[in-house]
């Protein structure tokens, strides 16, 4: 690679860390500030900023390399992605934010299920919290993994300093500006990824032809790649759609709902994001196609068809466009490894610390607390990325299915069902999350195969874990008192925020 790529890149993390020490002045004086901004985002950086942390290399590396090699049969997860962040950004998004400011200040998605149903055993917001920590450190680990392996493949780095790197501008950003820091450095990082994603595949197909040459290609390779039911079964549709589900019980994206400025920025925030989306999911499937046309039409090799963004960025730019694009793909890596420390920090500070260890920690211990914790998280999880080849990347979808089992049925029916009790709660928590794991690990089929071969994980997860809430809160007491007059106060304050109805 180039010496224009390597300072273009230096330019990069050089602005990370700069976005860094501006969030530190402005936004880390208190606990509030350092994990949730003070609730004042703006619905642009908020929008842009679930977008990026979201994504990660995927919509990079991933989805680009799954075009390249079956065509348009690989569009259903995409499509079923866009469902269901547009399905969150309607239930949860608004509600979200209204809830948890009303149920006493709530800071982390643990304090909201403690807070939503007085638990007093703090038994919702243990369990959650050692859910979020012990996967989050496992997903950071597969980010710093892929930061690696970058610097290796586009750059001829040795892989462990390209790791070191890669952890060590996101620690430093995200322990000095916390959440403020996280947030606009995901603004940036997302423009940097929108950018880039129209630029590869517009000139990329200008050498091919265009549209049109590309099918005609693709065509002559294999009529098949521009078909998307090609292989397709019912089942096979559902589980790649379904991965949408998970969107509900993601943390890392649902924490901005509840730092956005308002419910009545939510509605902005939503037009932003699902735009960012809608161009950055059609940028990957055409860099994708446009990737097998300009290959097969000038015999490149592509040896892994999940770099052919790194390959095209290579070979049709100028050295210093190159490490633009490249820093794309960091940018899409850092945002969500950045956002998961944060999340993974926050509940080991407010849910465990604040709560277990220090009842009476002043705002300055706890954003000491909150930076340590940043640090310790990412140092094991950098120790589990160590090994290139460890196993711990095909836990993702793994984590993606497990967070969106045990939390998306539960976050959906806290937000709009009334009757739900905090025993409901429990049960769709732990009945989602171990349907998933004996799902994926459990070898009850033939020849020990295990029942993730059916169908993903998620979909029996996230069903059995819905199914759990609404039973046992059925079997039990209605809600009453400070509960059910909270959830009282979100709906008038979500009436109050929509604005009244025309009259005719």
């Amino acid at each position: 690679m180039e010496t224009g790529s390597f300072i273009t890149l230096g330019l990069y993390f050089v602005l990370m860390l700069a976005i860094g020490l501006y969030a530190y002045r402005e936004s880390t004086s208190d606990v509030s500030g350092y994990i949730l901004g003070g609730r004042r985002l703006g619905p642009a950086v908020a929008a842009l900023s679930a977008g990026a942390s979201d994504m990660s290399g995927w919509m990079l590396l991933g989805l680009p390399g799954a075009m390249y090699l079956s065509g348009l049969s690989s569009i259903w997860i995409a499509i079923g992605l866009f469902i269901g962040a547009m399905a969150n950004y309607i239930i949860v998004a608004p509600r979200l934010r209204l809830y948890t400011e009303l149920a006493r200040d709530a800071l982390t998605i643990p304090d909201y299920f403690d807070k939503r149903f007085l638990d007093n055993s703090r038994m919702l917001r243990v369990i959650s919290s050692l859910v979020i920590v012990v996967f989050f450190t496992l997903y950071t680990s597969s980010g710093l993994v892929a930061g690696g392996k970058l610097f290796e493949s586009a750059f001829g780095l040795d892989y462990g300093l390209g790791l070191m790197l890669t952890a060590g501008v996101v620690m430093a950003y995200t322990l000095l500006g916390g959440f403020m820091a996280v947030s606009l450095t995901d603004f940036v990082q997302g423009c940097i990824m929108f950018v880039a994603l129209i630029l590869v595949p517009v000139v990329a197909l200008t050498h091919v032809g265009g549209i049109e040459g590309m099918t005609e290609t693709i065509r002559g390779i294999d009529p098949g790649l521009l078909d998307m039911f090609k292989g397709a079964t019912v089942i096979s549709v559902i589980s790649a759609m379904a991965w949408g589900l998970g969107y509900f019980g993601q943390p890392h994206i649902i924490v901005r709902f509840m730092a956005v400025r308002s419910v009545r920025s939510v509605a902005t925030m939503r037009n932003i994001g699902m735009s960012w989306m809608l161009v950055t999911l059609l940028g990957a499937l055409g860099t994708g196609l446009a990737g097998l046309a300009y290959a097969t039409r000038t015999g490149l090799v592509v040896d892994d068809p999940e770099t052919i963004f790194i390959i095209l960025s290579d070979v049709l730019f100028n050295p210093l466009v190159t490490g633009f694009l490249l820093a794309a793909i960091l940018a899409a890596i850092m945002s969500t490894i950045s956002s998961q420390l944060l999340v993974s920090s926050s509940s080991l500070t407010e849910d465990f610390y604040a709560i277990f260890l220090r009842k009476n920690a002043s705002q300055k211990e706890l954003v000491m607390v909150g930076r340590l914790t940043v640090l310790a998280v990412a140092v094991a999880a950098g120790i589990l990325a160590w090994n290139p080849s460890n196993s711990v990347l095909g836990l993702v979808s793994q984590a993606w299915a497990g967070f969106g089992a045990a939390f998306g049925p539960l976050v959906i029916l806290s937000l709009t069902w009334k009757r739900m009790t905090r025993n409901g709660a429990l049960a769709g928590m732990i009945v989602g999350a171990a349907t998933v794991l004996f799902w994926t690990y459990a070898p009850v089929l033939a020849d020990g195969a295990v029942l993730s071969s059916l169908i993903y994980e998620i979909v029996p997860g996230f069903t059995f874990g819905f199914i759990a809430i609404v039973l046992v809160s059925l079997m039990g007491r209605a809600p009453t008192g400070e509960v059910a007059e909270t959830f009282d106060r979100v709906v008038a304050g979500l009436a109050e925020a929509r604005g009244p109805k025309p009259t005719t």
